[in-house]
């Protein structure tokens, strides 16, 4: 039979190991406890206003040009981006898949495509990477900032949820809070009701 001998390295490790996993524990726990929080209420959301109309848009791409009064009744989900932008593309797979689970409940998907650099304002472009990136909702190409200078936006990527009333009820700048969006999501298609 062996025995283990504990030397005074091996109990600095453990004790160091283990003070590193409470602190691990702190920081990721609440994260996930947030994320996974009650439910979203509509009428506790901040009201920011009007949304603002579709502004200077050169182009439309996958859809005949909207506007806000025919998008009313619905749940829009406007989400500036440009497609060189790698928190953008990382965004992408989130907002197509809220394009297709929650479209026939009632959500309208706009992406403004808001260009930063000069390359970005080829249509055949943005087309190439609609297509790598399965971005089937329709994008407004705001090559002139019209809707991006309407949003008083400043970020890539953007989103901005609008209510079936037309206000803008939440925004989220950069990447991440995807579970508080879709939730935010899924409390404004239930107020519809």
């Amino acid at each position: 039979m062996t025995s283990r001998i504990s030397s005074p390295i091996s109990f600095q490790r453990r004790t160091f190991l283990a003070s590193a996993a409470s602190v691990a524990a702190a920081v990721v726990a609440p994260a996930f406890t947030h994320a996974a929080g009650p439910a979203v209420q509509a009428a506790t959301l901040p009201d920011f206003g009007a949304a603002p109309e579709f502004t200077g848009i050169e182009r439309w791409l996958n859809s005949e040009p909207l506007i806000m009064d025919q998008l009313r009744g619905r749940v829009v989900l406007v989400d500036f981006w440009t497609y060189a932008c790698i928190n953008c593309i990382r965004t992408l797979p989130h907002v197509n898949r809220w394009a297709e689970l929650y479209t026939p409940q009632g959500l309208t998907v706009v992406g403004v495509h808001t260009p930063e650099f000069p390359f970005e304002r080829t249509t055949s472009n943005v087309e190439v990477a609609m297509r790598r990136h399965g971005v089937k909702h329709p994008v407004a190409q705001d090559n002139r900032y019209g809707t991006w200078k309407a949003y008083s936006n400043q970020y890539w990527p953007a989103a901005y949820l609008i209510d079936a009333q037309g206000r803008i009820r939440y925004k989220h700048f950069g990447e991440g809070e995807y579970e508080r969006t879709e939730a935010v999501i899924r409390a404004l298609l239930a107020a519809r009701s």
